[in-house]
């Protein structure tokens, strides 16, 4: 019940609303102070499946992967059964949001890493977390993460839909309480360093870095899973398109044994300009990885598939990575990957955003996370620029207002909360189901 102070006030602030036009900002100062400092009771918890193009099967057979016995084609002992080619959708890209509402009408936007099975993170939000969350304050983010995680915990459950999806939910609670205050979320974490981050972006070949750098890039990603000798040419003939001017990171899946990503990462070493190499190893080989790292000059960057800050722990005990590369949406939401940024920042190590394919909400989440942690170095994502469809914008289209992309850099929301709006009308085109 409000006291007699607080009613006169809200009747006050509300007739003067309604006497005078007002600015949109004056207009939601006066729905926040109306709003006063009460609970905001969780009253529904909606996942939503998105595809980024128009589905023409089932999602249960949108999946493809090499047949059982594929292997990696090399000569000799590098010839052996190919663990390292995750499964991937087919032509199209899915992603699992989440929509939480509350009494006081505060809606809050969160996303789970959902390339596939995205009806699988549904599933977990729908039957596992909402009955927690229901009539839950909302701005409990913190206490009801731990809920959330430890709900599963005692029976092991600690990454994969698990935490993909406690992910979706802790993103939309942060969403929900910089609306609530007013606030964007990266002040709610402390404030940021700066206002946009570095990005990299993926390229091909020579040629395509020449032309990424004439338009302002100076930072690139590109993929090399072959053996040693086999096709690194191509690696050094990039490079030296880049120059001084940047810095090429080289990304392996998991592609290599410790004695392959040895004699790999020397001949990276000689090139001068490579930011990092990314997944040389299986994610499980962490005593590999002490090793590489030990024995390269060249950045060791691990973390992509990793879900929490126990994992990342041992990493770091193990001085198994350089730079790690958690994704937020994957990583247990911002909560985590927070305590995840510190816990590198004190053992020395540098961090970056790892977006993969992730929509408005995984990417305004890294964003925040970036400018307001001093060891973040750069993100992913730097490929958006431009584009005008739902996979290439990184759902852009889908926004009233677009993220704030720029060759070479991503500039941080302003808005409070994630500081972004669907288009409500676009967002339905896209919705599976």
């Amino acid at each position: 019940m409000k006291s007699r102070r607080q009613f006169f006030k809200a009747g006050g602030l509300a007739a003067i609303a309604s006497a005078f036009p007002i600015s949109s900002s004056v207009a939601a100062k006066i729905d926040q102070a109306n709003r006063g400092s009460g609970p905001l009771k969780i009253t529904k918890v909606e996942p939503l499946v998105i595809s980024t193009e128009k589905l023409n099967m089932p999602l249960s057979e949108s999946v493809t992967m090499p047949p059982v016995g594929t292997t990696t084609n090399r000569a000799g002992i590098g010839n052996r059964l190919n663990h390292s080619f995750p499964s991937r959708p087919i032509g199209s890209s899915f992603t699992t949001l989440v929509k939480i509402t509350t009494d006081q009408g505060i809606i809050g936007w969160g996303e789970a890493h959902a390339p596939l099975a995205p009806a699988a993170h549904a599933k977990v939000i729908t039957d596992l977390f909402t009955p927690i969350l229901l009539g839950q304050d909302a701005r409990a983010v913190e206490p009801l993460w731990e809920k959330l995680y430890s709900s599963q915990r005692l029976r092991g459950y600690a990454t994969g839909f698990y935490t993909e999806s406690i992910a979706a939910i802790d993103i939309a609670l942060w969403d929900i309480l910089g609306k609530y205050t007013g606030l964007p979320v990266y002040q709610l974490l402390g404030g940021k360093f700066r206002d946009s981050s570095p990005t990299y972006r993926g390229a091909g070949s020579p040629e395509e870095i020449r032309e990424s750098m004439k338009a302002g890039f100076k930072a690139f990603k590109t993929g090399f899973n072959k053996s040693s000798t086999d096709g690194i040419d191509k690696i050094f003939e990039m490079s030296e398109a880049i120059g001084s001017e940047g810095q090429l990171m080289i990304d392996s899946l998991g592609a290599f044994k410790l004695h392959e990503a040895i004699s790999v990462g020397r001949k990276l070493d000689e090139m001068g300009n490579i930011g990092w190499f990314e997944d040389a190893l299986m994610p499980e080989d962490i005593a590999g990885y002490s090793k590489l790292t030990d024995a390269l000059d060249t950045a060791i960057c691990v973390g992509e598939g990793f879900s929490n800050r126990f994992q990342f722990r041992d990493l770091f005990l193990k001085q198994a990575a350089d730079v790690v590369n958690p994704d937020v949406s994957r990583a247990a939401g911002i909560t985590e990957c927070k305590r995840i940024a510190i816990l590198a920042d004190a053992f020395g190590k540098l961090w970056s955003p790892h977006v993969s394919s992730g929509m408005p909400p995984y990417v305004a989440a890294s964003l925040h996370l970036a400018v307001s942690t001093p060891n973040a170095v750069i993100i992913e994502g730097g490929n958006i620029h431009d584009a005008k469809d739902v996979r290439g914008s990184r759902g852009n289209v889908l926004l009233k207002k677009p993220l704030e992309y720029h060759p070479g850099h991503a500039v941080v929301p302003e808005g409070p909360g994630l500081g972004i709006e669907f288009d409500e009308r676009e967002l339905k085109k896209v919705i599976v189901g």
